[in-house]
């Protein structure tokens, strides 16, 4: 069976000791499309918080595998389904940590599944750097039994937006997304597509999440270290070269925005709270 929810909820995933330095958080930044000096430049470098997402895998180059305990899927029927990230401090440009994961739910969608995961980059001295949560959908996979999970997400205000951020993509930009750890052929070879169901390769799924990020971050706030969480669900897909379209609404502390792309919902039920002064 490919999916045991009973062994999978709860399972703790295998520890990754990871580091970066400056170049990985510089070429972080310039496959997201940054140029600000702030962002691609190593002297007084401020890291985006997206950077923990990737950071414990950055160098990995074999494309991932979809294999934990209880799980076991091919790798062309795995979307990913939501990301966020709380980082407890500002996210300094050189370091090291290690990476503790593990699967909290399986959720049984009928005609999929969905698996999350929850995981805490700790430091050798004991401090916590970000804590992130996601979810990854799989099709064909469900109609085992399980909770279908919650079905709700953060709406959007009834007014028009207070802000609205236009974002180009690169046509290569998958291709330089790709060094940052995420070597998944959905978002280089064609054929590998097609037998996903799509027609041509899609921008990943992160690089979205972090250049929507930044656009925020730079259009209402002062600066990355200013971000406390950031939170998205991926309602679609992404061809590089599209222009991204961000609505953000301010709702109390917090920032709720959606994001599309030609017309196509992309990013919804996203959240980014500010740090607190």
């Amino acid at each position: 069976m490919p999916i045991d929810p009973a062994v999978a909820i709860g399972a703790e995933l295998p520890e990754v000791e990871f580091s970066w330095t400056h170049s990985d958080v510089l070429l972080y930044h310039l496959a997201l499309g940054a140029t600000e000096l702030r962002y691609v430049y190593e002297r007084d470098l401020r890291v985006l918080p997206t950077f923990g997402v990737v950071a414990p895998r950055f160098h990995e180059t074999a494309p991932p595998a979809v294999s934990f305990p209880g799980v076991d899927i091919d790798l062309a029927r795995v979307l990913h389904g939501t990301q966020e990230i709380t980082v407890h401090a500002p996210l300094p440009a050189e370091g090291a940590a290690v990476l503790r994961t593990r699967i909290t739910d399986v959720w049984d969608k009928g005609k999929a599944a969905v698996i999350i995961q929850e995981a805490t980059a700790v430091t050798a001295a004991g401090t916590a750097l970000f804590t992130t949560r996601s979810s990854i959908f799989a099709r064909g996979e469900g109609g085992f039994g399980g909770d279908r999970g919650p079905s709700g997400e953060a709406g959007v205000p009834d007014r028009a937006p207070d802000f609205v951020v236009e974002t180009p993509t690169l046509p290569q930009q998958a291709y330089l997304y790709r060094l940052c750890g995420d070597r998944n052929p959905l978002h280089a070879d064609p054929e590998f597509a097609r037998r996903a169901g799509f027609d041509q390769p899609i921008l990943h799924g992160l690089c979205t999440y972090g250049v929507v990020c930044k656009a925020v971050t730079d259009a209402v706030l002062d600066g990355p270290e200013q971000v406390s969480s950031f939170g998205a669900r991926f309602a679609g897909v992404v061809f590089p070269g599209e222009t991204l379209t961000t609505r953000v609404w301010r709702d109390g502390p917090r920032l709720v925005l959606t994001t599309s792309a030609a017309d196509r919902p992309v990013l919804t039920g996203a959240v980014l709270t500010p740090a607190e002064d």
